[in-house]
């Protein structure tokens, strides 16, 4: 017998045992861009994958907005996300307008339940909202601490805003002045970005800033509470196939765990690792689930 004849039961061995090291169930996460987002669907995929030995989650991160993620699962290109409740006022099924949070949430899961068959977990423990933001400064000068203590001081004041919010209907500027009864001295439209930089240098005296974003805690900036209800809840959670937590009931119990978990200042924190310290999300989610003592 040949050298190369006695090789092939050999390979055909090696082949066999590496197939059979690779028949691990395939699962998708789906991010958007923003960080948040990445650094929990990498905690999605640890907490998945220590609940499940036979199942490998790959993590599809920049999948840009929020209906994108929701279309995706929709057309089964992945299976689990991150949403916020304020998601059910784009159209996606009939509603009953309210801000009040349990309802929204309540009309986020029964929905998305009953039209697509998804599982809209409890919040996570965060909004991702528009928070009106002012320096530490200017909060303890003027004793800020919600939105109607600006009804003395904010015709003095140069308000900085994202540029789309001025145009919108339901929760832009022109509703807005009327449900606080404000008047500003100058309302300046600027790319969301550059608003943290511009209420921190005194460009601005106050701006709209996103309620999670890591430059609130870099510049130790305050916001203020949203006390007449203006702003759509936002509440943060974590979105699943309802298949694909019947055929894998780990994964339910798994996910569960970071329900209530992860509270604003702890995201800004987190958010804070990647976006300034610049380091990699997957790290920061090991790292946080094994402080919390959810990843073994």
């Amino acid at each position: 017998m040949s050298i190369k004849k006695a090789l092939i039961p050999i390979v055909l061995f090696i082949s066999m045992l590496v197939a059979g090291c690779s028949t691990k169930d395939t699962i998708t996460v789906g991010t958007q861009t923003f960080t948040e987002t990445k650094i929990l669907g990498y905690m999605y995929k640890y907490l998945i994958e220590q609940s499940n030995h036979n199942v490998e989650v790959k993590v599809k991160t920049d999948l840009s907005s929020s209906p994108f993620i929701v279309n995706a699962l929709k057309e089964r290109e992945i299976e689990l996300g991150t949403l916020y409740t304020g998601e059910i006022f784009n159209n996606w099924f009939p509603i009953q307008q309210t801000k009040d949070k349990k309802k929204v949430l309540n009309q986020a899961q029964a929905g998305f339940a009953k039209y697509y068959q998804f599982k809209w977990y409890n919040p996570i423990g965060f909004e991702n909202t528009y928070a009106f933001t002012v320096s530490k400064e200017m909060a303890d000068k003027y004793n800020l601490k919600k939105i109607s203590d600006l009804k003395s001081v904010a015709k003095d004041m140069r308000l900085g805003v994202d540029t789309s919010w001025m145009e919108r209907d339901n929760d832009g500027y022109k509703p807005f002045v009327k449900t606080y009864g404000l008047t500003f001295k100058n309302v300046f439209p600027m790319e969301i970005n550059l608003v943290y930089k511009a209420v921190t240098n005194k460009q601005m005296d106050i701006v709209l800033a996103y309620s999670s974003d890591a430059r609130i805690k870099q510049y130790n900036l305050v916001t203020l509470e949203d006390n007449r209800n203006f702003f759509p809840p936002y509440e943060t959670s974590t979105v699943a196939l309802q298949e694909v937590l019947k055929k894998y009931p780990k994964i339910d119990d798994a996910l569960t765990k970071l329900q209530g978990k992860i509270n604003i200042d702890t995201i800004r924190t987190l958010n804070a690792k990647v976006d300034i310290d610049m380091q990699d999300p997957e790290q920061v989610a090991k790292q946080y689930l094994q402080q919390q003592g959810l990843l073994k």
